[in-house]
């Protein structure tokens, strides 16, 4: 069984390889056990959401946009930021429009990546 949050660190580092241009940062592409305890928590804290979010739709997630999924993934993160940071800076906590394009597209791979787990009963 996957740990939530190791499953959303997966799929986060496995779609910045995807989708950055260029060389990513170090700490993008870190694995697990060199992440901070506070990104820990709120990866495993997204990964609930997304969770409880397909539960609770019966099966209805399928009909939402790439971008809705995404959207919903980048919401959630924010609000762990805003959790672990009292004034974090406005890059952290941005709104999907001012998001980078690869970082959408890795923000909807990792909705898609938490519901894919769920269809294989892969989660602890």
């Amino acid at each position: 069984m996957i740990e939530h949050g190791r499953l959303f660190r997966d799929a986060w580092i496995d779609g910045v390889r995807r989708h950055y241009p260029g060389e990513p940062k170090a700490g993008y592409v870190a694995p697990w056990e060199e992440t901070a305890e506070w990104e820990r928590g709120a990866a495993a804290a997204v990964c609930g959401q997304v969770l409880a979010f397909i539960e609770v739709s019966d099966g209805a997630v399928a009909k939402l946009s790439r971008e809705q999924r995404g959207r919903f993934v980048a919401v959630c993160w924010n609000a762990q930021i805003y959790r672990a940071f009292e004034n974090p800076k406005s890059s952290y906590v941005a709104d999907w429009d001012q998001l980078p394009a690869w970082q959408q597209a890795v923000d909807a791979d990792i909705f898609d990546a938490i519901e894919a787990a769920v269809a294989q009963g892969a989660l602890a």
